[in-house]
């Protein structure tokens, strides 16, 4: 059957199914189409306008003439007609015009299979855009826009900036790449061992700043969503398997962690009833696969230890214990330094925890810190001075900048002086 007897034959959809069909095809569609355009033209604005521009058109077309069989490859060859139209009118060299007519239209032909130049070309995306020469802000930008296809509207407020400030930050980190001549491609041995890492650190930033109280958590969604592509197009990368499993074993508890009225719930109140299993499943069986201890693998092996236990009471704190104790050790900081503290007085009591956050405050990286007001809080609290821990649970709702948080806070103090 010809393309035109398919267009004839599909049923016309009502204008929000297509909508929806738009938004589900983009989510694999858009960095496909983005990647493989960057990698013919060599042009980061041309790829991504003709991928915005072949949605608009599934937008117009999908209601009159229903959604296609394959939504991703007739957006895809939107997408490279749209390129073609523009490189003609430009008068681009032929070599290009040539590269880009070799593009089966993807309507005709099925979906990609892993490990086709599609899937390559996604990898090489990923690796550009986080790029060491950039700035990580710039790295986390750039990703989100054209890995994820977030609108700069959206980056802008993540990062708290202006749209327009975004925009050009945007524009300065590709006219770095191509003036510094960064290459469009995934390195190889050492080189690989090298940038891995840098990756890896850009997409737990962007799932860090979507699981925070006050974050976006369509950002933890997109980190999640990244990690599981890493994790597909480089399996044998043991430090890739243990960010999704670290990401995903966090993120089963995303709708546990707020009660009807939208507070922030701590870990001993959510019904563990409403963690994701599937998600749990999944991160165990990732972590299942990691063969080294690198800090993601101790972190996963932390957040399994909470995702397995049926309450905060039966969890295997001194297993947590030790493994803060190792992450002291290859990764020191004033957060893993906070973080022992509290693991250690779960496990062998709050006085072995004050100690710590005794000593973790020594360096003076936890001044003024609100968590560790709260840590302090609760460790006083489980000694028994009720009073004073209101009072640092108070202290501690002062200082910290996020309300969902300064609620939580006031509540523990409100329940220790009733």
């Amino acid at each position: 059957m010809s393309t035109s007897q398919r267009r004839s034959v599909r049923t016309p959809a009502p204008a929000g199914a297509a909508a929806e069909a738009v938004a589900a095809a983009s989510v694999e569609a858009y960095p496909r189409i983005v990647a493989t355009l960057i990698r013919v033209t060599g042009d980061w604005a041309l790829a991504e306008d003709c991928a915005q521009e072949s949605l608009a058109v599934a937008l117009e077309r999908w209601p009159a003439d229903g959604v296609p069989a394959n939504p991703g490859g007739w957006l895809m060859t939107v997408a490279r007609n749209r390129a073609l139209d523009v490189l003609r009118r430009a008068t681009v060299e032929r070599r290009k015009l040539h590269d880009l007519a070799l593009l089966t239209p993807a309507e005709a032909q099925p979906e990609p299979a892993v490990g086709e130049d599609v899937v390559d070309d996604r990898l090489r995306l990923i690796f550009t855009c986080c790029h060491p020469a950039l700035a990580l802000e710039a790295r986390v930008a750039l990703t989100l826009r054209t890995v994820c296809g977030v609108p700069t509207a959206d980056i802008a407020r993540l990062l708290l900036v202006t749209e327009s400030t975004m925009t050009r930050r945007l524009t300065r980190a590709r006219t770095r790449i191509s003036q510094a001549g960064i290459p469009y491609r995934v390195p190889s041995g050492p080189a690989l061992t090298e940038r891995l890492p840098g990756v890896l650190a850009v997409l737990y930033l962007l799932f860090t700043r979507g699981y925070v109280a006050d974050g976006e958590p369509a950002f933890a969604d997109e980190a999640v969503r990244l990690a599981r592509l890493l994790d597909q197009l480089m399996p044998e990368q043991s430090e890739v398997a243990a960010l999704l499993a670290l990401c995903l074993l966090q993120h089963s508890r995303a709708e546990a962690r707020r009660d009807a009225a939208g507070n922030l719930l701590t870990l001993k109140r959510q019904d563990r009833r409403r963690w994701d299993r599937a998600a749990i499943a999944e991160g165990l069986a990732a972590l299942d696969r990691v063969r080294h201890d690198g800090p993601y693998a101790w972190q996963a092996r932390i957040a399994a230890c909470h995702a397995t236990a049926m309450s905060v009471d039966s969890t295997d704190w001194p297993a947590i214990a030790r493994a803060y104790d190792a992450l002291a050790d290859i990764r020191p900081s004033p957060v893993i330094a906070l973080n022992r503290a509290v693991a250690h007085g779960y496990a062998y009591g709050p006085d072995a925890g004050l100690v710590l956050l005794d000593a973790a405050h020594a360096g003076g990286g936890l001044d003024g810190n609100p968590l560790a007001l709260a840590v302090r809080a609760d460790l006083v609290a489980r000694q028994g001075d009720r009073l004073r821990a209101a009072e640092l649970f108070r202290e501690a709702a002062a200082a910290v900048g996020s309300t969902a948080e300064r609620r939580a806070l006031l509540d523990r103090a409100d329940e220790l002086t009733r």
